[in-house]
This record gives structure tokens, C-alpha cells and sequence, in this order.
């Protein structure tokens, strides 16, 4: 199995082909737009990695957008004692939730590549056909 990682948003993520991803907001909005990541800091698989000094040129990820969001409510309460002071506040973070299509190593060779995922109204019909036998 071969993974990557890769630096986005100011953090460093481990990543295999096929998996899914919530990281910092991306300039990117468009649904399915496809995404790469240049700044590859390792890869490799079971059996051998190659690590950069601080990023390998010329290997890449390949990720498609899934969903743009925000992150649950983060509440900020500063209360001062004694004093009648109190503040409250609240943050969402924004997010970008992706999914890894292939990973290419420095030589442009895929060294792993996502399964296709089966449409949703495929299995929604699947579903309907054995509820109605």
C-alpha cells in the first residue's frame, strides 16, 4: 500500500489513494475540480520510501473536492472576575473535505491509483429492486 505526505494549509498529512481528507479551505469551490499537490515532503510503500530534503521535486498528488463546509461551533468565553465582564464569541472554521485519486512519484510513474466509485443512483436502484422482491 503507498502513501504520501504532503503539505497543505500549514500541516502535514499521511495520505493512501482513496482516502478521504477534511483539511483548511482551499481556493478551489468547484465540486469534483481536480486538485494537486505539489509539495510532497515523502513517499513510498512497504518495502522502500524516499524522503526529500524538505520536498521531493517532480512528485505529485492528485485529490478531487468533495465538499467545501464549516467545522462545528468553537464557543470563546473571557470572563473577568469581579468586574462585571464577560465576552462571549464564537468561530466556525472552514474546511475543504477531499478525496485522493492517485499518487505519482518523482518520475511521473502512479504509484497508487483510487478504485472508481460507484454512482450513488446505481446503488439507490440496486436498494429499490430488493425491497420490491
Amino acid at each position: 500500500m503507498s502513501f504520501a505526505v504532503i503539505q497543505t494549509g500549514g500541516k502535514q498529512y499521511k495520505v493512501k489513494a482513496g482516502e478521504i481528507l477534511k483539511i483548511e479551505k482551499l481556493e478551489k469551490t468547484d465540486l469534483n475540480a481536480k486538485i494537486e499537490f505539489k509539495n510532497i515532503l515523502a513517499y513510498g510503500d512497504d518495502k522502500s520510501a524516499e524522503v526529500g530534503s524538505p520536498k521531493i521535486d517532480g512528485a505529485k498528488v492528485e485529490a478531487s473536492l468533495i465538499k467545501v463546509g464549516k467545522n462545528r461551533t468553537v464557543l470563546i468565553f473571557k470572563k473577568r472576575r469581579r468586574k462585571n465582564s464577560r465576552r462571549k464569541n464564537g468561530h466556525r472554521q472552514q474546511f475543504s473535505m477531499i478525496r485522493i485519486s492517485k499518487i505519482f512519484s518523482k518520475d511521473g510513474k502512479v504509484l497508487s491509483e483510487a478504485k472508481a466509485i460507484a454512482k450513488t443512483s446505481d446503488k439507490l436502484e440496486d436498494k429499490k429492486d430488493k425491497k420490491a422482491k
